[in-house]
């Protein structure tokens, strides 16, 4: 049998590397599109009538425990499969390992919001209609007013988000809670990203949703804006982070874009239209210059490098547990 350091290894590096190769490819089947489902279906059921808190975090406190519960028992399952004599040493390997590779390529989502991010600058070039209709595909605010310089800024700021969201703070949760621990993150982030609003419909029912967004990626978010500052060799932006990172809606959202509008000297923020609302959110940074698509190619490289280290600091913990265990034990 192979070196157990290995079985964590090897699931985080394919699953990792499936995703820089394909992204999201659309015509396979993502748990995250059923958690949806699961979400809508329960929300249009439970969100009327009194007690709507009650209901909004009984709901989502059991789409969590079930998405734990149901990774683990399967993980369990694949485990006990592959101990049956029936099953051959190398199958038995190839299979232990296939599920948690498929789990952490499923839950980690840099490569398609890059693509997105690329493909809305392009766009905007050539058309504002074109921009307005592309960075409608990764934002939740009104873009059909958008100018070019907001399509520009939603993009960056979306990137900025989403390398918390999508890549650092399930990579987080996989180092302190394993597979079905990442796996469970990204039901609690698509709690959120569905019903965490502060809309008349919303802001009763996804409140608690909101609060769990918010205690889940407390921590990876302030590491994704360290992570991005140490990317960019400037450590000294730690004291715009520090300044600005609390200057946004969310407690959390505000680090990721703070340290991308430090390296980019930009400033992001204003007032938004969302649900037909709008929110007036603060300013991050005081330079309002014009957004340029070498501003998205810098962002896309700390993006990338930000994400590379975490994923070889994963590495090295694996290591370092396989050799402390067996002496603690």
């Amino acid at each position: 049998m192979m070196n157990e350091a290995l079985y964590g290894i090897l699931p985080l590096l394919i699953g990792w590397l499936l995703d820089l190769l394909f992204g999201d490819p659309q015509w396979m089947p993502h748990p995250v599109v059923g958690f949806g489902k699961l979400i809508s279906w329960g929300e249009k059921r439970l969100n009327k009538g009194s007690h709507r808190k009650l209901k909004g975090a009984l709901l989502s406190l059991f789409l969590v425990i079930f998405v734990f519960v149901a990774t683990w028992v399967l993980l369990v399952l694949t485990s006990w499969v592959v101990s049956l004599p029936i099953t051959g040493e190398g199958w038995g390997e190839g299979l232990f390992l296939a599920l948690p590779s498929l789990i952490i390529f499923w839950c980690l989502a840099g490569t398609t919001l890059i693509r997105e991010v690329r493909q809305t600058f392009l766009a905007v070039d050539r058309s504002l209609d074109e921009g307005r209709k592309q960075v409608a595909r990764i934002v939740g605010r009104d873009t059909s007013e958008l100018s070019a310089q907001e399509i520009r800024t939603a993009a960056l700021e979306t990137l900025a988000e989403n390398l918390s969201d999508g890549v650092i703070a399930p990579l987080f949760w996989l180092a302190v809670a394993g597979v079905p621990g990442m796996l469970t993150y990204k039901m609690v982030n698509t709690l959120d990203s569905m019903i965490g609003y502060k809309t008349d419909r919303y802001k009763d029912f996804g409140c608690f949703a909101a609060h769990l967004d918010d205690i889940a990626n407390y921590i990876p978010a302030r590491l994704t804006a360290f992570l991005m500052v140490l990317a960019s060799g400037h450590l000294s932006l730690l004291k715009f982070v520090a300044k600005y990172g609390s200057h946004h809606a969310s407690p959390n959202s505000g680090y990721p874009e703070a340290a991308l509008a430090g390296i980019l000297n930009c400033r992001f923020g204003g007032p938004h239209t969302y649900f037909g609302q709008l929110f007036d959110k603060p300013y991050i940074g005081e330079n309002d210059r014009l957004l340029t698509t070498q501003d998205m190619r810098i962002a896309i490289r700390i993006n990338r490098i930000a994400e590379c280290v975490t994923v070889l600091l994963l590495v090295l913990l694996y290591m370092l547990l396989h050799l402390l265990l067996p002496i603690t034990a």
